[in-house]
C-alpha cells in the first residue's frame, strides 16, 4: 500500500491524498460505507460505486466470522469474490463488537471469550486468530485486535485496557509478519490508538502506535458517547503524534459536522453506520440541513431532496414522493434514503478534498457547518 499527500491546507491540518492498493486507489479524505455482513444495508454495490462514487467499503470481522463463517469465506476466495465488490475493502477487528457485548464476554490476557448474539454459542477471539480470520476475509486493510473502552470509564481501567491493547498489538504484528495473504494481493495492518479521553494515555498510546511504523494508523474508542469537543481535542492530540506520511483513520465517526471538523484536524478516513441507519428511519442529510422525511411539511413539496443536487437520487425523486413511500411503508423508501445519505457523505468528503486542493477549505467549512446543523 502507498500513501501520497497531494496538498495540505495552509490554515488547518487537513490534507488531500491518494491511497494506492492492489484493488484500486482511494482519494482522501474518504468516507467508507459500512457493509457489516458483507453488504451495505438496502443498497446495491453498483449504485454506491458507479453513482455515489464509493471507493472503499468496510466489512465486519465479528459478523462475517459468525455468518457465513470462515469455511465458506475461504471457499469463495475471500470477501471480494464472495460479495462481488472488486474495489478496496477494510475490515475492523471485531474489538468494538466484543466491547458492545459486555454482558456476554470476558476479556483476559489471552483474548476475549464471548457468546454469539445470534444463538448464544461460545467463541474466542485472540490477536492471533483475528489476524488469521482477516487473512481469510482478504480485505486490503485489516485492523489490529483492541479493547474499546466505554465512556465514561475511570483512569485505571482506561490505562489497563490501553496497555492490554498494546500487548495485543505486538501479538497481532507477530502473527501478521509470520503469515501471508491468501489470495495474492497485499494486505496492510493498521494499529489502533486507545486511551479513552485521558490526554496522557492517548499521548502514550499514539507514541507507541507510531513506533510500530505501520502502513496506516487508526484512532479508536471515540464517538462512544463523549462530548464532541472532547473527541476533537483527543483527535487533534493524536494526529499531532501519528506519522504525517501515513493515512489516519478515525473509527466510527460520525455526523457530517464531525467529519468536517475531523478532516481539519488531519483525519483521512472515516466510517459510520449513520447514513444508512438514519436513512432507514427517514432522516436525510442534505447540504442545507437535516430532513425528517415523514414530516407533514413535505407532503406537497415536489422539489429535489437536496436542492444543490449532492446526490444522484436528487435527479430522480422529490420530497413529496419519498415522504409518500415512507408513510405507505414501501420498501423503496429506506433504499432511496440510504442511497441518498451515502451519496451525500461521499459528496461531502469529495468536496472537502476539492476545497483543500483549491486552498479554500477553511472558508468553505465555515459556511457549511451551520447549514449541516440546521433542522429543516
Amino acid at each position: 500500500m502507498e500513501f501520497k499527500i497531494e496538498t495540505t491546507d495552509k490554515q488547518s491540518m487537513a490534507r488531500a491524498g491518494i491511497i494506492s492498493t492492489d484493488h484500486g486507489i482511494i482519494h482522501t479524505p474518504i468516507f467508507m460505507p459500512v457493509g457489516t455482513a458483507g453488504t451495505v444495508k438496502a443498497v446495491h454495490f453498483r449504485d454506491i460505486s458507479e453513482d455515489a462514487g464509493a471507493e472503499i467499503v468496510l466489512g465486519n470481522t465479528y459478523h462475517l466470522y459468525l455468518r457465513p463463517g470462515m469455511e465458506i469465506m475461504e471457499q469463495a476466495g475471500g470477501l471480494h469474490h464472495f460479495n462481488g465488490w472488486r474495489k478496496p475493502l477494510l475490515t475492523d477487528s471485531g474489538g468494538y463488537q466484543v466491547f458492545s457485548l459486555s454482558a456476554q464476554r470476558k476479556i483476559k490476557e489471552e483474548g476475549a471469550h464471548f457468546r454469539s448474539h445470534i444463538d448464544g454459542s461460545k467463541h474466542f477471539f485472540s490477536p492471533e486468530n483475528i489476524i488469521d480470520i482477516q487473512r481469510i476475509i482478504g480485505a486490503d486493510i485489516i485492523m489490529a485486535f483492541d479493547e474499546c473502552t466505554p465512556w465514561p470509564c475511570d483512569y485505571d481501567y482506561a490505562r489497563r485496557s490501553m496497555e492490554l491493547t498494546h500487548r495485543w498489538l505486538d501479538r497481532c504484528i507477530s502473527r501478521f509478519e509470520n503469515t501471508s495473504p491468501k489470495y495474492g494481493h497485499h494486505q496492510s495492518l493498521f494499529p489502533i490508538v486507545q486511551g479513552s479521553t485521558f490526554e496522557d494515555l492517548r499521548k502514550h498510546s499514539a507514541e507507541y502506535i507510531a513506533s510500530k511504523n505501520a502502513e496506516g494508523n487508526a484512532i479508536g474508542g471515540l464517538s462512544v458517547g463523549e462530548p464532541a469537543e472532547k473527541m476533537y481535542e483527543i483527535t487533534e492530540l493524536v494526529c499531532s503524534i501519528l506519522p504525517k506520511d501515513r493515512p489516519r483513520y478515525l473509527m466510527g465517526v460520525g455526523t457530517p459536522v464531525n467529519i468536517l471538523e475531523s478532516i481539519s484536524l488531519g483525519i483521512d478516513m472515516f466510517d459510520c453506520v449513520m447514513p444508512t441507519r438514519n436513512g432507514r428511519n427517514a432522516m436525510l442529510f442534505t447540504s442545507e440541513g437535516i430532513i425528517n422525511m415523514k414530516n407533514e411539511k413535505w407532503k406537497n413539496d415536489f422539489s429535489p431532496i437536496d436542492s444543490n443536487g449532492t446526490s444522484f437520487v436528487d435527479k430522480a425523486y422529490n420530497k413529496a414522493f419519498l415522504r409518500h413511500l415512507f408513510i405507505s411503508g414501501e420498501y423503496l423508501a429506506p433504499m432511496i434514503a440510504s442511497l441518498h445519505n451515502i451519496a451525500f457523505y461521499l459528496w461531502l468528503v469529495k468536496t472537502a478534498r476539492e476545497e483543500i486542493i483549491r486552498g479554500t477549505f477553511g472558508e468553505w467549512k465555515k459556511r457549511m457547518i451551520p447549514k449541516l446543523n440546521n433542522r429543516l
